[in-house]
């Protein structure tokens, strides 16, 4: 698709409008309480966004919908809730970690996050965070990290809500969730299913998206009981259980399908004495899939990983201004599957963070981490961020670090591929942000370098099997900005608009072309009109082309589009929450794909009922 000059006007003014309409916004992670208190204490070079419940909401109940249209992050998607793998900062799916309640849950197997197997109605609040993280997260949080987080607190209050959605191809999105709490215990519960024929209509004369029906349905548990003012015992478990028939290229094709049951514990004991604060954490992660090759026959091949974490976080406060962090970690891995011999992970980890505040304008944080294990050799990872505020109106922040990414149970012992002698990816990276804040508004713009070394990739070997080597050096370099804005023109009428823009340079250094499904710009805008309880909200994305080969051949470009959703809602209630809605979602009919031949849906429609109370 050509895009108009008017359009790419539009798309730079929503650029530099900012991101705050009532509770439709992105929010600065000092605003929002985290479960996962490292992500706001070891940011400090760092810019996080939360997403609030309301964006989860409008952009349906898999993750990679409020993602795609809310931040910086690209997705290639093989079709509407098909395999969805994120590029971050021009980085690969494996080097994004996602983090659940501070653990990284990435796959064992592939090293990556399927981001449509995450239902957004599970978590209390979804955080992304910029950059490498790898000394306090671990393997994978190169390009950035993505957290889900429950809450947990002792209000005494108890809160329900309940969402409910129906829209076109049979799509059902249903979510409840409950909080209950006195002075001493605690209790979250969210559940979510979500479901659809998903047989929409391709933009090629008489196909439909075939094959492409799935279900899922989600369980998140959290509980909390204070043994005394000093001591505090926390639980959170979640159940993940999808179904997904892949979507056909062609009507030939074998039909396929694939199923995953996830479960996810964790066991937190919290514990205060004088200047210490120490968190024992114990963590049970089973991860499990069936890939049918056809569906009309039982034979399947599986992977099985169950991953067991002891986690031991001290956190000692010399003084008001300065604190210093340790963890110990131990990881142990037992998995298999139809092509991976059963083997055993043990990785043992060690960290040292520092986080000091010399004088009121500036803070700055220093950190260390060494891993040991007989699989492969670790680098000593660093990291060091600051964070000035020259002014109420503009602070400065800086961050560089070394982060990397251990090789998969795929890569070491595919049988007959695996290759036992892979080195761990590396990343030296360098970020500077600068922050503007006035009044309701808020602009940050940020640039970044980030060089990847010993980059895992299969290729083919002298007999012409294909095995996995530590080949490729690759640059990604870039600016991502982001804006938020909120005003209340007159009595009863609030205006508010959002936006951000990611410009992404990321090449392979041997060769110089730029690597595939990267797009070097990607812009997301929202805007919002309130009239007391009535609402109109505006969503758009763009993202730019993208190469679909390595030798960045332009016949094989895959084309920029444009996709715009529109949504209308009233509240029927001042003090609880009875809100119904409708929205339209690419409400252009725009024909496009994220993946070569994978087409998304053209126009469609849902409704949707929210209770709060």
């Amino acid at each position: 698709m050509k895009i108009t000059r008017n359009y790419i006007l539009f798309l730079g003014l929503l650029c530099g409008l900012p991101v705050l309409a009532q509770n439709d916004t992105l929010n600065v992670l000092d605003e929002v309480f985290l479960t996962d208190t490292k992500l706001k204490d070891f940011s400090t070079g760092q810019q996080v966004t939360v997403l609030s419940d309301s964006i989860l909401k409008k952009n349906g109940a898999l993750l990679t919908s409020a993602l795609n249209f809310n931040t910086h992050i690209y997705f290639k998607e093989n079709g509407l809730g098909m395999v969805s793998s994120p590029s971050f900062r021009g980085t690969t799916a494996s080097q994004t970690a996602v983090l659940w309640n501070g653990i990284n849950i990435n796959s064992q197997f592939n090293g990556q996050t399927d981001f449509n197997t995450l239902n957004a109605g599970g978590f209390d609040n979804i955080s992304v965070r910029g950059g490498g993280g790898s000394v306090v997260y671990g393997t994978g949080a190169i390009g950035g990290t993505v957290h889900l987080n429950t809450n947990l607190d002792f209000s005494g209050k108890t809160k329900q809500d309940i969402f409910l959605q129906y829209g076109s191809f049979n799509t059902l999105d249903a979510r409840y969730k409950v909080k209950i709490s006195g002075k001493k215990w605690s209790l979250s519960i969210a559940a979510a299913r979500n479901s659809s024929a998903n047989d929409y209509e391709w933009p090629v004369e008489g196909r439909q998206n075939e094959n492409g029906e799935f279900y899922n349905n989600n369980l998140n548990v959290g509980l909390a009981y204070r043994l005394n003012e000093k001591n505090t015992l926390k639980f959170f478990s979640e159940v993940f259980d999808g179904e997904r028939h892949f979507s056909l290229i062609r009507p030939s094709e074998t039909k396929t399908k694939y199923q995953n049951f996830d479960t996810r514990n964790l066991l937190e004991w919290v514990s205060e004495f004088g200047d210490f604060v120490s968190v024992a954490r114990l963590a049970l992660l089973d991860e499990n899939y069936r890939y049918y090759a056809n569906i009309t026959s039982e034979n399947y091949s599986f992977g099985e990983a169950q991953t067991l974490i002891g986690k031991y976080d001290l956190n000692y406060s010399v003084s008001k201004t300065l604190e210093f962090n340790a963890v110990l970690t131990n990881t142990y891995t037992d998995g298999t599957g139809s092509g991976i011999t059963e083997n055993t992970r043990n990785i043992f980890s060690s960290a040292l963070l520092m986080k000091h505040r010399p004088f009121e304008k500036l803070q700055y944080e220093l950190g260390i981490r060494k891993e040991l294990t007989r699989n492969y050799e670790s680098p000593l990872l660093f990291s060091a961020g600051a964070h000035y505020e020259f002014t109420d109106f503009y602070s400065l922040k800086m961050n560089v670090s070394r982060n990397f990414r251990i090789p998969t149970y795929n890569d070491l012992y595919w049988a007959g591929a695996g290759n036992p002698e892979l080195n761990p990816e590396t990343s030296n990276q360098v970020e500077l942000g600068n922050h503007f804040r006035h009044k309701d508004f808020k602009f940050s713009l940020t640039g970044y370098y980030i060089q990847i070394n010993d980059m895992i990739r299969w290729l083919p070997s002298e007999n012409g099997v294909w095995r996995p080597r530590n080949e490729e050096k690759v640059e990604t370099y870039g600016l991502e900005a982001l804006a938020g804005w909120k005003k209340q023109i007159f009595k009863g009428h609030e205006i508010s608009a959002s936006g951000t823009y990611a410009y992404t340079v990321s090449e392979n250094m041997n060769t110089g072309y730029q690597l595939i499904y990267v797009p070097f710009h990607k812009t997301t805008g929202a805007l919002t009109y309130a009239f007391k309880d009535f609402s109109i909200d505006y969503q758009l994305l763009y993202n730019g082309e993208v190469f679909t080969r390595s030798d960045n051949n332009s016949r094989y470009n895959m084309d920029a589009y444009l996709v715009s959703n529109l949504g209308l809602s009233y509240d029927f209630n001042k003090k609880n929450t009875y809100k119904i809605g409708a929205r339209v979602l690419n409400i252009f009919d725009e024909e496009y794909q994220s993946v070569q031949d994978r087409w998304m849906p053209g126009r469609n429609f849902n409704i949707y009922l929210n209770l709060n109370f």
